[in-house]
């Protein structure tokens, strides 16, 4: 089990995007929410390419920001963003290099993940990266599995566990095959497919904070309902009106 809630697949793009940022680009980090956009949504190193808007981006910080994965920072111009992921997964420099390409690209194999770190973190040999996968892979946290090799695959692919992102079983992103893909009718993108779950989900989650509040509302009155009893029973005692 990951070390927080299933994330839905707008959440897992916008975490990816901050940690890539973060790494790649520190000098524009934390991210504007424009900035955010046009990094969930850019063409390259992305897998399914997809074209959030910012209702879905807001929304899903918002959510995130709930949780504590993300904070916003606020300058006398606009607002910006950081991930708080690399904390409460306690990543270290190369684990968070992983899950950054697991995030924003799906399964992958070992291979891939160190051709693909370059920017992010320059791995030593595959081995390095099958060690971190590995460490990952362990105890009731874990953040990451193997998944079963496919018939003309050369090597087994990983995938993160931090929701739906994407459908491990039949994402082909990263496999290796012996022979020509085959080609495929063009489908929605997965997480463009998701937009509507992630809306659906997110109604009990305001249900909840509107629990939460309330609750919070209650305790307050409660609270000032006795200093006002006290108060009373002092100017008693001081026999003042």
């Amino acid at each position: 089990m990951p070390r927080t809630r299933q994330l839905d697949p707008v959440e897992i793009r916008v975490l990816g995007a901050l940690l890539e940022k973060q790494q790649t680009t520190p000098d524009a980090y934390p991210l504007t929410t424009h900035a955010l956009i046009a990094a969930c949504n850019q063409k390259s190193n992305r897998d399914p390419v997809t074209e959030l808007t910012e209702t879905q981006v807001v929304e899903a910080l918002d959510r995130l920001r709930e949780d504590v994965l993300v904070w916003r920072s606020e300058s006398a111009r606009t607002e910006r963003w950081a991930q708080r992921l690399d904390r409460r997964w306690e990543l270290d420099p190369r684990a968070k290099a992983v899950m950054t390409l697991l995030l924003l690209r799906g399964p992958q194999t070992p291979g891939e993940l160190r051709t693909r770190s370059d920017r992010l973190h320059a791995f030593e040999s595959v081995a390095e990266v099958e060690e971190t996968l590995q460490r990952l892979s362990l105890g009731i946290d874990a953040l990451v599995r193997q998944l079963p090799r496919q018939p003309g695959q050369r090597e087994a692919r990983w995938t993160h566990l931090a929701g739906d992102g994407v459908d491990a079983g039949e994402s082909g992103a990263g496999a290796e095959t012996s022979g020509p893909e085959p080609i495929e009718p063009e489908r929605p993108s997965a997480v463009a497919a998701a937009a509507p779950r992630a809306a659906a989900s997110a109604a009990p989650a305001a249900a909840e904070r509107l629990d939460r509040l309330e609750a919070a509302v209650r305790r307050l009155e409660s609270t000032v309902a006795a200093l006002e009893s006290q108060l009373n029973d002092l100017r008693a005692d001081l026999g003042v009106e």
